[in-house]
């Protein structure tokens, strides 16, 4: 009984170390502007001085790419950043351009069974380097939730949200990836960093 505690205990410091350094990740990715508007531009839903709109024109510069996929979903690639340990944070807005609440396709999800049994994510995603000829998956944690934005279901119309991915780093000499989400197009994006 014991023996089981210290492992759920262990692998809950493992989650909580991997969140913290996700969260570092996140903050650490703002697309441009001045220096004290890097956190408001990659949590632009939670900081409000204007509409959602504003905040995708200030990142119109930054976009990567622009991808459609079904129920008139977009999805809006703003940074791929590569960090220090070894891992790519895929930043993102996900809206709704449809004339009516859209429910997020749950094939978003991926089909593993460890990602769907965690509930809607953008665990489908992957990355696929095709000079190495390799394709990466979204990182989990040790409990197999997917390192991305979770926990959504709908998205009513006009709206977007910010979403998230992190994935293992391709090699250096790999600057350029492309990027797939089960139900969108695919489109190639550059890494920076």
């Amino acid at each position: 009984m014991s023996m089981r505690f210290a492992t759920k205990a262990r692998r809950r410091m493992v989650a909580l170390t991997a969140v913290a350094g996700l969260a570092l990740g996140v903050a650490g990715c703002g697309g441009g502007g001045g220096d004290d508007k890097k956190p408001e531009t990659s949590a632009s839903a939670s900081k409000g001085n204007g509409s959602d709109p504003s905040a995708q024109e200030g990142q119109a510069e930054d976009l990567l790419a622009e991808l459609r996929g079904s129920g008139g979903l977009l999805l809006r690639i703003t940074s791929a950043q590569r960090d220090a340990g070894g891992f790519v944070t895929v930043n993102a807005d996900l809206k709704n351009e449809g004339d009516k609440t859209t429910v997020v396709p749950a094939g978003l999800s991926g089909n593993e069974t460890e990602i769907v049994r965690n509930g809607r994510s953008l665990g489908g995603a992957t990355l696929v380097d095709s000079t190495g000829k390799k394709r990466y998956y979204v990182l989990r944690d040790t409990d197999g939730r997917p390192l991305t934005t979770t926990g959504f279901s709908t998205i009513k119309a006009g709206e977007s949200m910010s979403v998230f991915m992190q994935f293992p780093a391709p090699p250096a000499e790999t600057p350029e990836v492309t990027f797939q989400l089960p139900t969108f197009a695919s489109g190639t994006i550059q890494i920076s960093g």
